[in-house]
C-alpha cells in the first residue's frame, strides 16, 4: 500500500509527507507499521527559510497540536487518569511518543513552536538568522534523533528541587539513541533508559535518554547502564556535545546538575510525569500560560479546544510550499576546541 512506503506527494502548492507513528523513513519490513499511518505532516513555506513550518494532522485529515494533541503514552493506558484494571502497566513498560524534532546528522535546529497556533515545527531564528548547530569535532550536527515528548511542559514557574531551577518554558526532550535516521515530523514510540540534567543558561533542561521500540538492539537496552555497557562511549559524546554545542556561537560550555551523571528509568519516568502533570495545568489554565499557545483540537475540558474549521484556517494561512533554499556553506564548517 501507497503508505507503507516514504512518500512525499506536491498536492497543488502543499507537501503531504505520510509520517507513521511506529517507525521511519522507509516502512517496508518495519515491525508493528499498521497499513496507515497515524499522522500525516503538511509542510508550509519554503524549507530552510524562516516561513517554513511543519503541521501535524491525522489520517484523517484533521489538523492538530503536536504539543498538545499527541497523546504522552503510546498505549493510551490511562481514561480520564484512571488506568484500567486491563490497561495498568508498570512503569518499567511505558513506551511514551517522541516527536522527532530533527533528524540525527542534520545541522538546522527545528523545534515545536510553542508560541504559534497548533504549534508546528519550524527552524529557531536568534537575531534575524536561522540557527544552525554548529559540527563540534568529533560531532556531525545531532548526534541522535533529538525531539520532544508531547503532553509535557518544564514550567518556568516551578524551581525543581533536585536542580534548584525553573524549566525552560518547553516539552522535555528526548534524545532517541536508535540506529535509524528519523525525518522531521515523525513520531515515533519510544522506550526510556535513562535522564540527563542540562543547566542552560540557568534554566533546568532535561535530556531524556530513549531508544525507538522499532530498533533492533531495543530489546536489549533497558537501563542506561545497558547503554553504558552496549555502546561505550554513547553517554560521554552525549555529554561533551551538550556542554560545548554552543561555543561555536561565542558561549560559554553548558553546566549539568548531579555532576553530569546519568539518572536511572524510575528517576527519569518520575520527571515525565511531573512535567506531564505542568502540562495538565497549562493546558487546563489552571497555570500561567504566557506566551505559550495552548490551541488543540482533544483535550478534553480544556478552554483552548478549537474547531476543525478554526484549525484548518491556521493551515491555509500560512505561505505556500515552495521549493528549498540553499543549505549555507557554513553549515558544513567543522570547529575544532581544545579540551
Amino acid at each position: 500500500m501507497r503508505a507503507l512506503f516514504r512518500v512525499s506527494a506536491r498536492l497543488g502548492s502543499v507537501l503531504v509527507r505520510p509520517v507513521s507513528s511506529a517507525g521511519s523513513g522507509d516502512f517496508r519490513g518495519v515491525r508493528g507499521v499498521s497499513s496507515m499511518p497515524q499522522y500525516r505532516t503538511e509542510e508550509r513555506g519554503r524549507p530552510r527559510s524562516a516561513e517554513h513550518r511543519i503541521y501535524f494532522k491525522t489520517s484523517s485529515g484533521k489538523y492538530i497540536s503536536p504539543f498538545h494533541d499527541i497523546p504522552l503514552y503510546a498505549a493510551e493506558e490511562q481514561e480520564n487518569d484512571v488506568p484500567t484494571k486491563k490497561q495498568k502497566r508498570s512503569d518499567s513498560e511505558l513506551v511514551f511518543n517522541m516527536v522527532v524534532e530533527v533528524p540525527r546528522w542534520s545541522n538546522a535546529k527545528m523545534e515545536i513552536a510553542t508560541k504559534e497556533p497548533l504549534n508546528p515545527i519550524k527552524q529557531d531564528v536568534k537575531k534575524g538568522k536561522l540557527r544552525y548547530v554548529a559540527n563540534v569535532f568529533p560531532h556531525k550536527g545531532y548526534i541522535w534523533n533529538y525531539g520532544a515528548l508531547p503532553q509535557t511542559w518544564e514550567d518556568p514557574n516551578h524551581t525543581d528541587k533536585d536542580t534548584n531551577c525553573c524549566g525552560d518554558n518547553d516539552p522535555i526532550d528526548v534524545c532517541d539513541i536508535g540506529s535509524k535516521v528519523c525525518s522531521a515530523g515523525q513520531v515515533i514510540q519510544v522506550k526510556v533508559l535513562g535522564i540527563l540534567a542540562l543547566i542552560d543558561e540557568g534554566e533546568t533542561d532535561w535530556k531524556v535518554i530513549a531508544i525507538n521500540t522499532e530498533d533492533p538492539d531495543a530489546s536489549k537496552l533497558n537501563s542506561i547502564e545497558d547503554v553504558r555497557v552496549s555502546r561505550p562511549g554513547h553517554l560521554e559524546a552525549t555529554v561533551d556535545w551538550f556542554r560545548k554545542y554552543k561555543i561555536p556561537d561565542g558561549k560559554p560550555e553548558n553546566q549539568f546538575a548531579f555532576s553530569g551523571q546519568f539518572k536511572d528509568k524510575d528517576f527519569a519516568i518520575e520527571v515525565i510525569k511531573s512535567t506531564h502533570c505542568y502540562w495538565k495545568a497549562l493546558v487546563h489554565k489552571q497555570t500561567k500560560c504566557g506566551e505559550i499557545i495552548c490551541q488543540n483540537s482533544s483535550v478534553c475540558d480544556s478552554p483552548f479546544q478549537c474547531s476543525d474549521a478554526e484549525a484548518a484556517a491556521v493551515v491555509s494561512a500560512a505561505p505556500e510550499y515552495g521549493e528549498a533554499l540553499p543549505l549555507p556553506a557554513e553549515v558544513d564548517k567543522w570547529h575544532f576546541l581544545s579540551q
